[in-house]
């Protein structure tokens, strides 16, 4: 008996700086920044993609940079971190409420019918997901899906970690395996990632939507140019021929458009009013096109 013990010893004192590289290893590859910097660029470009979708353009066709999308970031993702950040102080303080009541008599039970609730939950969640092709023309399922899974994650895993905590206090065994509430943490966390991404797609179409009811609020452009561009016959942009001079290039002049955005080396622009009839008139951003912005009808 006396000869195990320093075996067991250099075993535990062997082990822990194995798992202590390893985290430093893992801390290291996969810094904090960044990954918070990558995902503020995922949800800025969910958000983008859906804004501009609206208007028929491929985000990626724009040309935005990763700094552009790390900006775009916090519109959609103010009221998830509000919500996050409330809830998560409201479950510090029944955190520790719920510990400070674990000696009492029936606590045990309790907690195991809180999983058992969770369980339940978490299977409801689970027939949602594979009812996708029966529900997925339902607009609030990307949003009801995760959020349904997230919850009976979350109460199970916590159940489970607390009932671990009470077998370890009262020396009455192990309790739970700690991977099995790890991994209803991790699917509790990929939910929540699922959510925020839907409340970003739906913020950017709203911001898109927003644009659209207001489209005055863009910036309005004349646009000259050396060809003529045919436009569609609904289309509410007004075509000027231009005096044919020798010295001058530029022979068609477009009016009652508003710039939508500009990319890497392309102009986006949109009539100034709304009708699905219209399109996104996308110009080069170069010398055969001359571009004035004009003022606000707001006196000074």
């Amino acid at each position: 008996m006396t000869a195990e013990a320093p075996k067991q010893a250099d075993d535990d004192s062997a082990g822990a700086p194995q798992v202590e590289r390893w985290v430093n290893i893992l801390g290291s590859v996969i810094a904090p920044a960044t990954l918070l910097g990558a995902l503020l660029f995922y949800f800025g470009y969910v958000s983008s993609r859906a804004q501009y979708d609206y208007f028929g353009i491929d985000v990626d066709v724009i040309g935005l940079t990763t700094q552009n999308y790390v900006a775009r970031s916090p519109q959609p993702l103010l009221v998830p971190l509000l919500v996050l950040a409330l809830l998560g102080a409201a479950l510090v303080a029944l955190h520790a409420i719920i510990r400070r009541r674990s000696q009492r008599p029936g606590f045990v039970s309790a907690v195991r019918r809180a999983i058992m609730v969770g369980l339940i939950i978490l299977g409801a969640g689970i027939i949602l997901l594979f009812a996708y092709p029966l529900l997925s023309g339902w607009p609030y399922y990307p949003l009801v899906t995760p959020l349904v899974l997230a919850i009976g994650g979350a109460v199970s895993a916590y159940g489970l970690a607390t009932l671990r905590f009470v077998a370890r206090r009262d020396k009455t065994g192990s309790g739970p395996r700690v991977g099995v509430v790890v991994l209803l943490w991790a699917a509790t966390a990929a939910c929540v990632f699922w959510a925020t991404a839907t409340i970003a797609q739906w913020s950017g179409l709203g911001l898109a939507q927003q644009q659209a009811r207001h489209l005055d609020t863009l910036p309005s452009v004349i646009v000259d140019t050396q060809d003529r561009l045919f436009l569609p016959a609904e289309s509410h942009v007004t075509e000027i021929a231009l005096p044919d001079t020798e010295s001058q290039k530029f022979h068609y002049r477009y009016t009652g458009l508003r710039l939508l955005i500009v990319g890497s080396d392309h102009m986006f622009l949109v009539p100034n009013r709304w009708d699905p009839h219209d399109t996104t008139l996308v110009l080069p951003v170069d010398s055969s096109t001359r571009l004035q912005f004009q003022f606000r009808n707001l006196a000074p």
